[in-house]
């Protein structure tokens, strides 16, 4: 698709240059800086729908504040494509979540316009929080904005810090960006509240009329009314009991978020209050795409497309949905069987599941720790609780995996998602941490299946044994594993490894998806054998050892760090036993792995086919030479 013509947008490189026009232009630049969000999505793909929803109160932003000083704190960042284009990043906004390019979300290596390096939910606040607070105390003047969806708001940090900024009281304004929205659609009880709030306004029309009439007639009678007003809306207005006051906060709103010039209004006149303030706008997520407005769950995160006929991105089947499948047959087969998300029921593979299942299904919303101790509580009267969740999210919940489900020895199954690289969504997100802290504790122990037959040996296998167990899956396609009830599917025996190829002198050990780079580049050499060490802790010792011992080398792979991973289980048992043969680990080195092609990055952390065949190669084994000239 070529760029249209932008004569407004086209004359932006920079906030200050959005500062010259005209106040009753800023409508006509948010509807081209809309258009140019879905240019780029249609291109690069990304977070569309989030960003479209966004449009004005960016352009109202960068149009008051200057965010070389003032520091506006994105929630999650996802929202942030069109503050990418305004704050001089134009020219590359093609390259977003590519190998190289701008990041998908707000990075501070990346701009000075950047207050805050996110990706995940409910941070903006506390953070905001902490830059006001050193504000005031070196008595410097720039102004601190947190902005953050009605989704991100259930957040039990997001909370946390609200009730301290009500305690604490910095001059700070908070954006309550409400879409109804996170990924999936808000749930709990502030869900419901923001919905009172929003239906509210007539009765502050109303107020506001009759106060004007009797301050015209004689201000006692209004004064008089005005109380009575008050007591007239705490009985019919629940919206006026507000939490937000209550906590120590000012709110304000709702108001029109899509309404530039209301926009402008209130942050101008709030950026000047003392304390802080709480600005409640109502946008419409993927506003000014009609499929985005009209089913922004699939439109959250967008293939490319084209944007003259937009099309749903195609259904092939994922991990997410093998592990959605195994969930409903686990729930048929056992009534005692539930499923716990914080807020990815799509993301999960768990939209079926939630329907057949309504009774036990628990979606938490944004609150990976309460998704823990919720499972927790199920387990200890008898219930078999499956928490749903991805790697990177887990690490949210890892007290609560250690204080909750461990010590006692908890029957919670963690079904974990996006186990690896991940692709456009970058550092915030990589699953490439849950081996080496899920190992660390007393009680859990970690699978992962080579395909969809041994997640579901694995989660059934889980269930019957009890205790704390993980099953981890990469994120991306695998094929559907035959129908069958679960008393046929295939037995595992919980720890065990395979050999999926016989050697003689090296073998390589690896889990999920390395596996197949693994047999490609042993090739047919009779001297290189592959093992699928699919449990990681506990570690199939018989099988490692006897291997080890007529070994001249082994090599690990993995897609997770290799510090605690795999290839540091297998190190710490050969020691244990006092076996010794060199060991080769090959995975991600100590280092922050950054958006791009996870294929690719394979290769260049040195885990893809071809650099382990140049490790095969180095150690005189192997198909090297056949495969790195390719």
């Amino acid at each position: 698709m070529t760029r249209p013509p932008r004569s407004l947008l086209a004359s932006i490189d920079q906030p200050a240059d959005l500062k010259r026009l005209p106040r009753e232009q800023l409508p006509e630049l948010a509807e081209e800086l809309r258009s140019e969000i879905v240019r780029v999505c249609s291109v690069a793909g990304g977070h569309l729908a989030s960003s479209l929803g966004a449009v004005e109160l960016t352009v109202a932003l960068h149009y008051l504040f200057d965010t070389r000083h003032d520091r506006i704190v994105w929630d999650v960042g996802h929202q942030t494509y069109g503050h990418k284009i305004l704050t001089g990043r134009k020219d590359r906004i093609d390259t977003i979540r590519r190998a190289g390019g701008l990041a998908g979300f707000t990075a501070t290596s990346e701009s000075e316009h950047d207050a805050l390096t996110v990706g995940h939910a409910s941070t903006s606040l506390a953070a905001a929080l902490g830059m006001a607070l050193a504000r005031d105390a070196r008595g410097h003047d720039y102004e601190v904005l947190a902005v953050i969806g009605d989704g991100a708001l259930t957040g039990g940090m997001a909370l946390a810090a609200l009730n301290q900024i009500g305690h604490v009281k910095p001059r700070m304004t908070i954006v309550l960006n409400d879409n109804e929205m996170s990924i999936s659609e808000n749930v709990g009880g502030i869900n419901h509240y923001m919905r009172t709030l929003q239906v509210q306004p007539w009765f502050q029309r109303a107020e506001d009329r009759g106060k004007a009439a009797l301050s015209s007639v004689w201000r006692p009678l209004a004064d008089v009314s005005s109380r009575a007003m008050k007591a007239t809306r705490r009985f019919f207005d629940p919206a006026s009991a507000n939490p937000f006051h209550a906590m120590g906060v000012r709110y304000v709103g709702p108001i029109d978020g899509h309404d530039v010039e209301q926009l402008l209004y209130y942050l101008e006149k709030i950026r000047h209050l003392p304390g802080p303030t709480m600005l409640h706008i109502v946008t419409r997520k993927g506003k000014g795409y009609k499929v985005a407005e009209s089913d922004p769950i699939t439109w959250h995160g967008a293939s490319s497309f084209d944007p003259a006929k937009p099309v749903a991105p195609g259904k092939s089947y994922t991990w997410a949905n093998a592990f959605g499948d195994a969930a409903d047959q686990l729930a048929r087969a056992d009534d005692r069987v539930w499923v716990i998300t914080p807020a990815m029921r799509e993301g999960s593979g768990l939209v079926e599941y939630s329907k057949r299942h309504p009774d036990r299904y628990v979606d938490v919303g944004i609150a990976e720790d309460v998704a823990v101790t919720v499972g927790a509580g199920l387990a200890l009267r008898g219930e078999k609780p499956i928490v749903a969740i991805y790697s990177t999210f887990l690490q949210r919940g890892f007290d609560q995996v250690i204080h909750d489900v461990a010590l006692e020895s908890l029957d919670v199954v963690f079904a974990i998602d996006r186990a690896g690289l991940v692709g456009g969504d970058g550092a915030t997100h990589q699953g490439v941490y849950d081996l080496a802290y899920l190992r660390s504790v007393p009680n859990v122990s970690v699978g992962m299946p080579k395909d969809a037959v041994e997640m579901r040996a694995m989660l059934k296998e889980a269930m019957r044994l009890g205790g704390p167990k993980a099953v981890r899956w990469p994120r991306g396609g695998v094929a559907p594993a035959p129908e069958a009830p679960v008393e046929e599917w295939p037995a595992i025996e919980w720890g065990s490894w395979e050999v999926l190829k016989e050697g003689s002198e090296v073998w390589l050990l690896g889990i999920g998806p390395t596996l197949g780079y693994a047999l490609e580049a042993a090739g047919d050499d009779p001297r290189v054998g592959v093992i699928n060490a699919r449990f990681v802790k506990p570690l199939d010792r018989d099988l490692l050892l006897a291997k080890a011992k007529g070994a001249e080398a082994l090599v690990t792979v993995e897609d997770h760090t290799v510090v605690g991973g795999l290839g540091s289980a297998v190190l710490e048992a050969l020691a244990e036993a006092g076996v010794q043969v060199p060991v080769r680990r090959l995975g991600i080195p100590d280092v922050t792995v950054p958006h791009g092609d996870p294929k690719a990055q394979h290769e260049e952390l040195g885990y893809g086919p071809k650099a382990i065949a140049r490790v095969l190669n180095e150690l005189g084994v192997g198909v090297a030479p056949k495969l790195l000239t390719r």
